[in-house]
């Protein structure tokens, strides 16, 4: 009666073939890319600039708009201009923070972008 090999025996004398072996490492590797990118917050060079850059311009529109906020509560008539801009639609009120000129930061012609509606936000954001 021919005697079989237990798991274990054939375990520690199993010899995998180079090819085997090969596939194991590349298949390894696309996976922890594969996992890197999806669930590792892994990214690229050019997202990661895309970023920078929106968070940039965020920063940008937050400190002209804390500007602006100071330029109309400082400037003589705040309280009628104030007036004036809560009785504006919600899509005007950004105009008339630029046609005002609170939204131009001091030696700028033009407005930051995205200043002007962050300025309408805080002036007519209920106090309370």
């Amino acid at each position: 009666m021919p005697s079989s090999k237990g798991l274990a025996e054939r375990y520690a004398t199993y010899r995998a073939p180079k090819a085997v072996l090969g596939w194991c490492c590349v298949l390894s590797a696309i996976a922890t890319i594969v996992v890197g990118f999806t669930w590792g917050g892994w990214t690229t060079g050019g997202s990661a600039a895309a970023m920078a850059e929106s968070a940039a311009a965020g920063a940008r529109a937050k400190l002209a708009a804390a500007i602006c906020t100071a330029q109309f509560n400082h400037s003589s008539d705040a309280a009628v201009q104030l007036a004036a801009l809560n009785k504006l639609d919600h899509w005007d009120r950004a105009d008339f923070i630029k046609k005002g000129g609170w939204a131009s930061l001091p030696g700028m012609t033009d407005p930051v972008s995205g200043a002007a509606d962050l300025c309408a936000e805080q002036l007519t954001a209920d106090k309370t």
